[in-house]
């Protein structure tokens, strides 16, 4: 993590050959990378003191295989790493890392997922998301009816068969909600999402309910930024925070745009990510009165 990290923009592509770079791997080969220039190491040298070559250095230090528990341990030492926290760290990181590698998701065998598959995986091991939307119902929320509006009018898809594998995607998703380790969710919502008649006023109805139904969960917090709240912090854009349950682990942003994803992978900048989301929840409806509006403008559909 040069720098204490980097913002890493990820082009829309779903082949990168046997580069399986990951997040949290380059986050890790990045910070073995900053530990190895301020040794004053090679990539030789590096390499030799694991008894590899150095093929496989370069391929650690841009994320692109995951790590063994023994090769960070002695490239630590030959860095003159001496902090137990530091390597411990590390270790942990790339423990993550291996993990989300070995899951072998159901998400993996669906093209559809394309540039998702990796945010996905991450939210698959992923201990808490809190996200800020503007303009949509939040993934983990959507019917299938709604997401499958959106998939129709995105104009991206065009055989029906593609479509319904989306919408089946979305829903496995949700399956997180529940089940033996439900994913924390907190979810603050513009008020301009719940009036945009996606799929038309029988789908949104439908939608709005199924809001209603989910912030009872408890592991749901859902709240509304209404319109009459003005300026706000986040008004620029929607992202996630995807939250870990080790210690150690940085929380990770995620956002995306029309040409991009990009991933915030700094413990700086996931910090102005948490500043702002929590300024923007604290000028957002609470529970209670956010669930008030969602039914107010359900019922006047």
């Amino acid at each position: 993590m040069r720098g204490g990290g980097e913002t890493v923009p990820v082009v829309r592509r779903t082949d990168q050959g046997n580069r399986a770079s990951t997040v949290l791997g380059r986050r890790l080969g990045a910070e073995l990378l900053r530990l190895r220039d301020a040794a004053g190491v090679t990539q030789q040298q590096a390499a030799h003191s694991i008894s590899a070559t150095g093929t496989k250095i370069v391929k650690m230090e841009r994320g692109w295989v995951p790590m063994r528990d023994p090769d960070i341990r002695v490239l630590c030492e030959f860095y003159g790493v001496n902090d137990p926290d530091a390597v411990a760290t590390l270790l942990s990181l790339a423990r993550l890392d291996r993990e989300r590698r070995k899951a072998k998701g159901w998400w993996q065998h669906s093209p559809q997922a394309g540039v998702m598959a990796e945010y996905i995986a991450m939210e698959d091991v992923a201990s808490r998301v809190r996200t800020w939307q503007l303009s949509l119902i939040p993934g983990l929320f959507q019917t299938a009816e709604y997401a499958r509006s959106l998939a129709v009018s995105d104009g991206f898809w065009e055989d029906p068969d593609d479509i319904e594998r989306i919408v089946e995607l979305r829903m496995r998703r949700q399956t997180r909600l529940t089940g033996q380790r439900p994913l924390q969710v907190y979810a603050v919502i513009w008020e301009a999402a719940l009036r945009q008649l996606v799929g038309g006023a029988d789908v949104m109805r439908a939608q709005l309910a199924r809001l209603l139904d989910l912030s009872e969960l408890p592991n749901v917090r859902l709240q509304v930024m209404p319109f009459r709240s003005g300026g706000h912090p986040c008004v620029t854009g929607p992202f996630s925070i995807i939250s870990f349950a080790e210690a150690e682990a940085v929380d990770v942003v995620h956002t995306d745009s029309i040409a991009s994803t990009i991933w915030v992978e700094s413990a700086q900048d996931s910090l102005v990510h948490r500043t702002f989301f929590d300024r923007t929840a604290r000028l957002s409806l609470a529970p209670h009165d956010s669930a008030i509006l969602i039914d107010g403008i359900r019922k006047g559909m």
